[in-house]
């Protein structure tokens, strides 16, 4: 499993996230402690905006702890929106196009979780795909993928209900093709001026979402896990649930797909107003 954070607010350092805190982004790509692994080192990636709709990025199949160019830049570039993510591959191979975070136009995206029996479904979900979204493809990763049928599905119009009927779209195609229907997916994605995230799984075993204020006013920070050891400060999404970072605070929502209505007795902490 991979781990991500992502930030958005009055403008940061990336630092802020990858390099200085105790348990930072570079710590968890090999010290994880609320993953299966604890090793996270088949790559990194973060994309920032800034000066342009598009987003800026860079990736590399290094060890993020090993690159000695991620803290320098990290150190140097400032934006009010990032994301930033450590690989630990479950399938693709280590290059950089499968390195997160993907990014189509003005939207990034990153994701952690896997797609059950994914060697199966590939070909008829890359099916779905339009000509020039066939061809954005230049990865082999289940998340990439799914990212490209979000915009498919009308990301750019209707974020979340993208993402709701891509899953739904997996989960069916699985049913009909008698293969394991299994997604888990904790995911962030922007269009450069709202932060999203989604924590779904089909069998409610989704990857960790937490989220916390940071930043000099009104920011927050969306992790894999936590970036310090302030349990108080910390609040873990429930699975099922999307999150919306925008100009007014966060807006949490249940989410779901057609297939698995979402749980309301996982709300609670969340809708406790904690946030």
């Amino acid at each position: 499993m991979c781990r991500w954070a992502a930030y958005r607010g009055e403008p940061l350092y990336l630092e802020e996230l990858v390099s200085s805190p105790a348990h930072s982004l570079i710590e968890q790509s090999h010290c994880a402690t609320r993953a299966k692994t604890a090793t996270n080192g088949d790559g990194f990636g973060i994309a920032w905006y800034g000066d342009h709709p598009e987003p800026g990025r860079y990736r590399d199949i290094l060890p993020a702890w090993s690159d000695c160019n991620l803290k320098s830049i990290a150190r140097q570039i400032r934006s009010p929106l990032f994301l930033a993510h450590v690989r630990a591959a479950t399938g693709g191979g280590t290059r950089r196009d499968n390195c997160h975070p993907f990014v189509h136009g003005r939207w990034s995206f990153m994701h952690n979780g896997q797609i059950g029996d994914f060697e199966h479904l590939r070909r008829p979900m890359e099916a779905m795909l339009d000509n020039d979204l066939y061809t954005a493809r230049t990865g082999s990763t289940d998340s990439e993928l799914l990212f490209l049928l979000a915009l498919q599905f009308g990301l750019e119009q209707d974020p979340l209900g993208a993402i709701a009927e891509t899953l739904a779209f997996v989960e069916r195609l699985a049913e009909h093709l008698e293969r394991k229907v299994l997604v888990r997916f904790t995911a962030a994605l922007s269009d450069g001026h709202d932060l999203y995230a989604v924590r779904y799984a089909s069998d409610w075993k989704a990857p960790t979402l937490y989220a916390a204020p940071m930043g000099p006013s009104g920011g927050y920070c969306l992790v894999s896990e936590p970036l310090n050891d302030d349990d108080n400060a910390w609040v873990e999404i429930p699975d099922g649930t999307a999150v919306i970072v925008g100009e007014n605070g966060v807006d949490v929502r249940l989410f779901g797909t057609a297939g698995a209505a979402p749980d309301t007795s996982r709300m609670g902490r969340v809708a406790s107003g904690k946030m």
